[in-house]
């Protein structure tokens, strides 16, 4: 598997993330909907990585600068059909170590409170991320569950 900065430019990227983004648009309520579109992916402070098998996308994540040294997970996904491969490990590991070698000591997140995102929420508790209060511009939502750890 190959991970590596994407420029967001190609039809494949942008089919993938609209599955991603529609995904999530069918479990929560648009105020609880907190996925970046293509333009809000392409801010100059986000990163965005793809993981690719022989050139196929099988999974995707970007990290956001929101403030000096810290920065939020974003556009996590993998594939459907490859799910509990090792493909979110791997990305998660990946965004972990450049967000530290971009100066980075605080890398948080949101996900959703609903069962659908117990394999994500489990995910980040073993790459050590803990619970949180509400970063950024985040209120409390109880669709919600926020998570932070340090690099």
């Amino acid at each position: 598997m190959d991970i590596a900065v994407d420029d967001l430019a190609g039809p494949a990227i942008a089919a993938f993330l609209e599955a991603h983004v529609s995904q999530l648009r069918a479990l929560s309520p648009p105020e609880s909907t907190h996925a970046l579109d293509l333009d809000g992916l392409r801010a100059p402070e986000v990163t965005f990585w793809t993981a690719r098998e022989s050139g196929e996308i099988v999974g995707c994540c970007a990290v956001k600068r929101i403030a000096p040294g810290h920065g939020e997970l974003k556009s996590m996904r993998t594939d459907s059909t490859r799910t509990r491969s090792g493909i979110a490990s791997a990305l998660l590991g990946h965004a972990l170590d450049e967000s530290r070698r971009a100066g980075m000591s605080r890398v948080s997140l949101e996900t959703g409170a609903d069962d659908f995102f117990l394999p994500a929420r489990t995910l980040y508790a073993k790459f050590g991320f803990r619970p949180c209060p509400p970063f950024g511009t985040y209120r409390e939502d109880p669709l919600s569950v926020f998570l932070t750890r340090t690099l």
